[in-house]
């Protein structure tokens, strides 16, 4: 009802009948010795100690969650099971770190949920990922009842393929006007990268913005155009000389952050990972 605004909504959200529904929260008052609601324009609100009720009661259900999510994640073939959100935004060798850490930490089953920051912030909190990994820190309206931890802060590079080795010299100021593969434009790194070219007085053509950093990869190394990446993101596709540094954006970096939601019941392996994760090479 207090979702509800009615006894009618609430009655059939229940499958219950209105009079029997109406019986009980009158039992419920009864025995509480305060009244819950009030009838407003034929809508029923919630007095101060409905308010008070309503909190401990979403606690309640909040902790019955936890319970059985803590159970399920230790009774399944011996194994814990740890589930992991990953924004899409991660590069993928990173996401691979720490499910590689968490086989270290325990014998695990691992689940992967991709997607974006607010979605997966919502399954944190509703306690359906244990884990969320991601390169911006929460907003701090959605950090009610999240601990983030700043795992790894890594240097953004310019990559390209041998094509663009003679844009070395006279770097930054020799990538103006050319075609670059950018991160989305809802990405903190592309704000920064931004800011970067702004200050610098460069203007760079932008020719594709991609969410996913593989993608983002899979179009430097066909020659699409130069992309900023955090360098650790490039180690593969640099060793096999597939791409090659151009230059180093200074003081841009791409942070890695750890988020946790607040519980009463932690898993011991994202427990473990929230204070021992770590991406090398990293500052």
């Amino acid at each position: 009802m207090a979702t509800e605004g009615g006894i009618a909504k609430a009655a059939k959200k229940l499958r219950l009948g209105q009079p029997t529904l109406s019986t009980q929260l009158k039992q419920f008052e009864d025995n509480l010795g305060q009244v819950l609601f009030e009838r407003r324009k034929k809508r029923l609100y919630l007095t101060e100690a409905g308010r008070i009720a309503l909190d401990y009661a979403q606690e309640i259900f909040k902790l019955g969650d936890e319970m059985l999510d803590a159970l399920n994640d230790r009774l399944r073939e011996d194994r814990i099971e740890v589930q992991f959100g990953i924004l899409d935004s991660v590069p993928k060798h990173l996401a691979l770190l720490l499910i590689q850490q968490a086989q270290t930490v325990q014998n695990c089953i691992v689940s992967i949920q991709e997607g974006r920051a607010d979605l997966l912030l919502r399954e944190l909190k509703a306690h359906r990922i244990d884990l969320l990994l991601a390169n911006e820190a929460p907003p701090v309206m959605e950090g009610q009842g999240l601990f983030a931890r700043r795992v790894a802060r890594m240097p953004v590079v310019v990559c390209g393929t041998k094509t663009y080795l003679p844009l070395k010299k006279g770097f930054p100021a020799s990538l103006a006007n050319h075609p670059f593969i950018m991160p989305m434009g809802t990405n903190r790194l592309r704000a920064d990268i931004n800011h970067y070219f702004k200050m610098q007085n460069i203007r760079v053509d932008t020719v594709a913005e991609v969410q996913d950093t593989s993608l983002q990869k899979l179009l430097g190394t066909h020659g699409t155009g130069l992309l900023p990446l955090a360098k650790p993101a490039a180690e593969d596709l640099l060793q096999s000389k597939e791409l090659f540094v151009i230059g180093e954006l200074d003081g841009v970096y791409e942070d890695l952050w750890l988020v946790a939601g607040e519980r009463k019941i932690q898993n011991p392996v994202a427990a473990h990972l929230m204070r021992s994760f770590k991406v090398e090479g990293s500052s």
